[in-house]
């Protein structure tokens, strides 16, 4: 059957990327998001670089009305499933302590919304009983940092939902695949002081494409963070608590 790759965010950059990659392979793509006008553009891109099909659909990962109608509407009839999975948002901290309805849209946009996405879809998955689901998390997960542990603490439940919805797959011969990002150059970074070896959004989708294909359970993305959170992993409580970053 057509591979089907249904991109929940598909306006991020990262998500943007990971549309040419399939697209280059012949895929059909669902674009799914909030930016019509962004997705539409991606969309037509992608039929150009040799997609199968596309499509775009209208969806508030926040909202439970939109998701319920997203997910009538997900599945396509003699095409094998894959979903990759790029939503989120990362105010600035501050701005979030200040303010409570940020930080609940931030966590909404995050974490409850997302996991409600794919739980939805997990029944077409066992029905399937193969496919590829890619999740985006962040190396913010990894550990609670003074600047940032309301947005890590949101990535961090990500992280371990998709360990557990990969262990509920097992069985059903899908692959879940948890992305680690470090710094990307995107438009949730842009800007950020005291940002270093960033990567491109291409390289990136690239690495992401090649995991999911082998059914990777975590990847760090560019690599070298993975060496980078073992140390920060591995830093004492009595330290971490005592570091202003």
């Amino acid at each position: 059957m057509k591979e089907h790759w249904i991109i929940l965010g598909a306006s991020s950059s990262i998500a943007r990327a990971f549309v040419r990659e399939v697209a280059h392979r012949g895929a059909t793509l669902t674009l799914v998001g909030r930016d019509a006008d962004d997705m539409s553009a991606t969309a037509a891109d992608a039929k150009l670089r040799g997609a199968a099909g596309t499509r775009t659909l209208l969806c508030d990962a926040t909202d439970a009305v939109s998701r319920t109608t997203f997910l009538t509407q997900a599945n396509l009839p003699d095409t094998a499933l894959n979903v990759f999975l790029a939503i989120g948002s990362m105010p600035d901290q501050d701005a979030m302590d200040g303010d409570p309805a940020l930080l609940a849209n931030m966590i909404a946009s995050t974490y409850t919304g997302p996991v409600a996405l794919l739980q939805g879809l997990v029944p077409f998955f066992e029905s399937q009983r193969s496919g590829r689901i890619v999740v985006v998390g962040s190396v913010a997960g990894d550990r609670g940092r003074r600047k940032n542990y309301l947005y890590g603490s949101a990535k961090a439940g990500l992280a371990r939902y998709a360990e557990g919805l990969r262990a509920r797959l097992y069985p059903s011969g899908v692959a879940v695949t948890l992305i680690k990002p470090g710094f990307v150059d995107t438009s949730m970074t842009w800007g950020m002081p005291g940002l270093f070896l960033v990567a491109s959004p291409e390289s990136c989708a690239t690495t992401i494409l090649k995991a999911a294909d082998r059914g990777a359970a975590t990847v760090y993305v560019p690599f070298f963070w993975r060496y980078i959170m073992l140390i920060i992993q591995h830093i004492p409580s009595q330290i971490m608590k005592k570091l202003h970053f």
